[in-house]
């Protein structure tokens, strides 16, 4: 569904209202979506289309994902997830996956960011330098 630039401008304005100190704050973010459901106002199907791509970005933004080609011990988890924590702040929250096309090593994405450190990726690039 195509989204009007008044929708958009609204659903900007409502996740500034959202947030708390640079975190989502839940409970405004459900009383604001009870309030729009409620009026029905103008572009409501938009408004809220456009409200809940922001604030899955904005969680996104607070959620790390770490693949590894080998399954992690309890300890490497909590000392991955303390580095993570150390440098983007106590409230991020880490998902471990293990991915074994990964070859060796390991990727972290954390929101639009990834880190790849993977065997895989840098055979690409490698096959990508030899052949391109």
């Amino acid at each position: 569904m195509k989204i009007s630039k008044e929708a958009k401008r609204t659903a900007r304005q409502l996740i500034r209202l959202t947030m708390r100190n640079g975190r989502v704050n839940e409970d405004t973010a459900r009383q604001i979506v009870a309030r729009i459901l409620a009026e029905k106002p103008r572009h409501y199907l938009g408004i809220l289309s456009g409200y809940q791509r922001m604030l899955r970005l904005e969680v996104q933004k607070r959620h790390a994902l770490v693949e590894n080609a080998t399954v992690l011990s309890s300890e490497q988890c909590d000392e991955i997830r303390g580095r993570i924590r150390a440098v983007h702040g106590d409230d991020v929250t880490a998902e471990f996956r293990h991915n074994p096309e990964l070859i060796g090593g390991m990727r972290v994405k954390l929101g639009s960011s990834v880190w790849d450190g993977s065997l895989k990726a840098r055979l690409d690039r490698l096959s990508n330098a030899l052949l391109g």
